[in-house]
């Protein structure tokens, strides 16, 4: 479980995710028009370990990535675990500053990418009324999709290295369906 999910919360939300995966409750959250993204932000909460890794990824691969957090301080830096799981990954976090929704601005365009299925219920519920936005889930890209990557924030290093290894993962497939179909 520790390595998995990082904790029984952690088990239990992956469950309950999969399980409105397969039920199509999930069907909101699922990429509907690659060809209209601009620009993808990857959303959690605090952007100090998940959000900032994925974009760091993104910006290997040459995509158009930025990061903010749904519950944050702006200008934030990464925890020590954060920094030492993204070294092991072979990426470097000591620049990321985190940045809070509320000082970000969203523009036509914006995939917004989240961790968690709560993100992006709350993410939709906020952003009700922008119908030139998407919100998807992640770890859809993974392979098992994973709609639900739970926070490593104060967890093992073990389960720091699965989750920064799933969020590689969904990255490139993310990057690879934006690929295919680029105009």
């Amino acid at each position: 479980m520790d390595q998995q999910h990082g904790t029984w919360r952690g088990t239990v939300r992956a469950w309950l995710a999969r399980i409105d995966l397969g039920s199509g409750r999930l069907a909101a959250f699922h990429l509907q028009h690659p060809d209209r993204v601009r620009r993808v932000v990857f959303v959690c909460l605090g952007n100090i370990c998940r959000s900032a890794y994925a974009q760091r990824v993104a910006d290997r691969l040459g995509m158009d990535a930025v990061s903010i957090g749904l519950s944050t301080t702006t200008g934030a830096s990464c925890p020590e675990s954060a920094l030492r799981a993204a070294q092991r990954g072979g990426e470097d976090l000591s620049a990321h500053r985190a940045t809070d929704i509320r000082d970000f601005d969203i523009q036509p365009g914006d995939l917004l990418v989240t961790m968690e299925v709560r993100h992006a219920q709350a993410l939709q519920q906020r952003l009700i009324a922008r119908h030139d936005i998407q919100i998807a889930l992640l770890g859809l890209w993974c392979d098992p999709p994973m709609p639900h990557l739970h926070d490593p924030y104060t967890l093992s290093d073990a389960y720091f290295d699965r989750c920064f290894a799933r969020l590689r993962q969904a990255v490139h497939g993310l990057h690879r369906t934006l690929e295919r179909n680029a105009t």
